[in-house]
């Protein structure tokens, strides 16, 4: 799927036994927590970028940049600190996750009203800082209540990913297109586009409002989780940067920031790149969702391949996935089946390596600063790379934009593949696998 900064924030704890019901109400979460991202984020730089006249915002790219990259991540090296250091003590998981759902929104239901770029700008920033935290307490929340957290986590979690394709599924077929009949592409249903389709897609923001508030009555149904008053150790942080004296991490922290980066150009390029081929705007949401697709088989065979062929073999995979994406999508020439069903190596991109990295930060971290080495980790790829690729997205969007003309998308993603190969070059030459045990 997308970045996911909740994988590096909390210690989960475990209880003896973990009922059925309690494993469909925790699935039942995730689902309705990644419903909400998946809701708005795929359609959101389409609006933005589609001229007024059609409905849209016409931002230019570096605004675009600037609003789902920078405003993203202070979301992302905020989420650890409320989550972890301050929501974690003081409140009641369910309770505060409540709360920030019912503010974030809130949030989305007024950014929807708004036309202007100064509003956009903060008030993405705002939303990101109350949305972002909710990722990591759901994980916390989950873990708390499950039994064996490798055997259960991963049947909960798998729901997000299910939440993300409903949403992303649900709100152009019930509020872009009439008429539906049954197709050959995600969702397997078409129709006829309402006429103002592009200025609908604002709407999205109060879908996904809507599921949000759903979401935080919900929250309240949950199991009780109650606060881990000494659960952050205050120097532990400080131990986990130590752990930039070891090669590999400093070398994978080095690669992930510029795997990072292209990856949220991803976010930011990809509907409009659809768009211009002549992808109906009600369509782009459920095609997009082709990557989730992967990512589920391909989470579900992550352990086995770790096993066969160790994480360097499985970094690479990841990087070079990357570099074949951009370079179908640059071969703009190529029918269009194959450039939109390309979009199933976003699968092998994401498992591959930043779950993988992820796994690998765990394993290389003493045991009592692991959970603060991930967020170390997180802080440095979630909040560095979004405001790195939103910088080089606009950046390089103003550079293959002629005057008064349309963005040249095989220059830009040729780009942006010569970029990853450069990544996956470096992790051949500098990382090197300091894991003993096999995974």
């Amino acid at each position: 799927m997308n970045q996911d900064p909740s994988l590096s924030s909390h210690t989960p704890q475990s209880s003896p036994t973990a009922a059925p019901l309690v494993t469909l109400r925790l699935s039942i979460m995730m689902l309705l927590q990644y419903a909400v991202w998946g809701a708005w984020l795929p359609l959101a730089a389409r609006y933005l970028q589609a001229a007024r006249d059609d409905g849209g915002l016409g931002f230019s790219g570096g605004q675009i940049g600037m609003i789902l990259g920078m405003a993203g991540s202070i979301g992302a090296v905020c989420a650890p600190f409320i989550a972890g250091q301050f929501a974690d003590r003081y409140f009641r998981t369910e309770r505060f996750l409540a709360v920030l759902l019912v503010i974030g929104g809130c949030v989305q239901w007024i950014l929807a009203t708004r036309a202007d770029f100064s509003s956009w700008l903060w008030l993405s920033a705002l939303y990101s800082i109350v949305y972002m935290p909710t990722l990591a307490l759901s994980n916390s929340l989950a873990f708390a209540h499950i039994a064996d957290a490798d055997r259960d986590f991963p049947r909960v979690r798998v729901w997000g990913t299910i939440g993300w394709i409903a949403a992303s599924w649900t709100f152009p077929m019930i509020y872009l297109q009439t008429d539906l009949s049954l197709g050959w592409l995600p969702p397997f249903f078409s129709g006829t586009e309402v006429s103002d389709v592009t200025a609908r897609l604002v709407d999205s923001l109060r879908f996904a409002a809507i599921v949000s508030f759903v979401y935080a009555g919900y929250c309240l149904t949950l199991p009780a989780t109650a606060p881990k008053r000494d659960g952050v150790e205050s120097l532990a942080f400080r131990k986990a940067f130590r752990l930039f004296k070891r090669r590999s991490f400093a070398a994978l922290v080095l690669v992930s920031l510029l795997i990072a980066t292209i990856h949220q150009i991803y976010f930011i390029q990809a509907s409009p790149f659809l768009s211009s081929l002549g992808v109906a705007d009600s369509r782009i949401g459920p095609l997009m969702t082709i990557g989730q697709f992967s990512e589920i088989f391909v989470m579900a065979i992550l352990g086995m391949m770790l096993k066969r062929v160790g994480f360097r073999t499985v970094l690479l995979a990841g990087c070079l996935a990357y570099v074949m994406r951009y370079c179908i999508w640059g071969t703009t020439s190529l029918p269009l089946w194959l450039l939109v069903a390309s979009q199933a190596l976003h699968g092998v991109c994401f498992a591959c390596f930043f779950a993988a990295s992820f796994i690998y930060v765990d394993r290389i971290a003493d045991a009592d600063v692991r959970h603060s080495a991930q967020t170390v980790y997180g802080i440095m790829i979630f909040g560095g790379g979004p405001v790195l690729g939103g910088m080089l997205s606009g950046w390089l969007g103003d550079m293959f934009t002629p005057s008064g003309g349309a963005l040249n998308y095989s220059a830009f993603w040729y780009t942006i593949a010569a970029l990853a190969l450069v990544a996956s070059i470096m992790l051949v030459a500098l990382f090197r696998d300091e894991t003993r045990d096999a995974v």
